[in-house]
């Protein structure tokens, strides 16, 4: 199965693509989105970021999805367009038939690196060590990257769960 994991932003939207074979996990590609319009154009800045999102999904092919949550920042107005960003991160996959999983930060974390609130740094390593010979375009890619690496573990929980249940059954 072919998972990408988004990591949402306005400026700079990260975006990573692994295959999943069982418990195996290979890199498939990774890059960021350079949203348009430095004119403070929201509009343009949101449909450049469409526009790129959709290619990479055209080029890639993805069959599942996941997009990190984004938390409350203490400028509204911020956090206001940081969330009309993650609405591109969720209508593209959308657009393309796949459900979307949602992650919270800190699940994403103690997912790949075992615990809820380690540094970028330690994420980026664990990335590296999940993926070999990775390489990575940036923080946002590693952070998309680590997104689907989580997808991919609840996917496959919820496979071995539906497998026992029609076991039981």
């Amino acid at each position: 199965m072919r998972v990408i994991g988004i990591d949402p932003g306005l400026r700079n939207l990260g975006w990573g693509v692994i295959d999943v074979a069982g418990s195996r996990l290979t890199h498939v590609a990774n890059g960021i989105c350079h949203s348009d319009g430095d004119d403070g154009d929201l509009a343009q800045r949101l449909l450049s970021l469409h526009s790129q999102l959709t290619e990479v999904f055209r080029t890639w092919l993805p069959e599942a999805a996941a997009v990190e949550h984004t938390f409350v920042n203490k400028d509204a107005v911020a956090t206001l367009k940081l969330g009309q960003a993650r609405g591109i991160a969720l209508l593209v996959p959308a657009q393309f038939g796949l459900a979307v999983g949602e992650y919270a930060p800190n699940a994403v974390k103690k997912t790949v690196v075992g615990v809820g609130h380690a540094a970028k740094v330690q994420v980026d390593h664990m990335v590296k060590l999940h993926l070999p010979g990775v390489v990575i375009a940036g923080a946002d890619a590693a952070d998309a990257l680590a997104v689907a690496i989580c997808h991919s573990h609840h996917l496959q929980s919820a496979d071995r769960l539906q497998a026992a249940l029609r076991a039981a059954g």
